[in-house]
């Protein structure tokens, strides 16, 4: 069985693959692939789970994880770039927003506020890029559960 954790992390990553737009490729702890897809493209980070609070009787360790999700898209016109990062991050507040809990695994979920950059390629099309910061709150009987 999976620790705490890693089961948070599982329903977070199963919650984007089942909401993600059309195209857009989805993965976890991956590297920027050489040609990001059309659609774009969505890296959900491990991140770091904190030091936890602990709590007595019963004994609880409350974590405040935060993961990242990378949203990074590729298109050579300026507006369309906007518009497809746009969608991408439309897509991941839609699916924070329809469970905060992830299943009952998490006592709650909230998106950070990303901030974008386009980032200049030479000899491509630009990419526009943002971290976006995913809080998962949820406790654990044992920090390594």
């Amino acid at each position: 069985m999976a620790s705490r954790s890693e089961m948070v992390l599982q329903a977070l990553h199963a919650a984007l693959a089942a909401s993600v737009p059309a195209g857009v490729t989805l993965a976890r702890n991956a590297g920027l692939p050489a040609r990001v897809p059309a659609a774009g493209m969505m890296i959900l980070r491990d991140g770091d789970p904190g030091e936890p609070e602990f709590l007595f009787s019963p004994p609880l360790y409350v974590f405040e994880h935060r993961a990242e999700v990378d949203l990074i898209v590729e298109a050579g016109a300026d507006a369309e770039r906007d518009a497809a990062f746009d969608a991408l991050k439309l897509a991941l507040g839609a699916t924070i927003a329809a469970d905060r809990t992830l299943g009952g695994l998490c006592d709650y979920v909230l998106g950070e506020v990303p901030a974008p950059l386009d980032l200049p390629v030479e000899g491509a099309e630009g990419l526009k890029a943002a971290t976006v910061g995913i809080r998962l709150s949820y406790g654990a009987n044992d920090p390594l559960n």
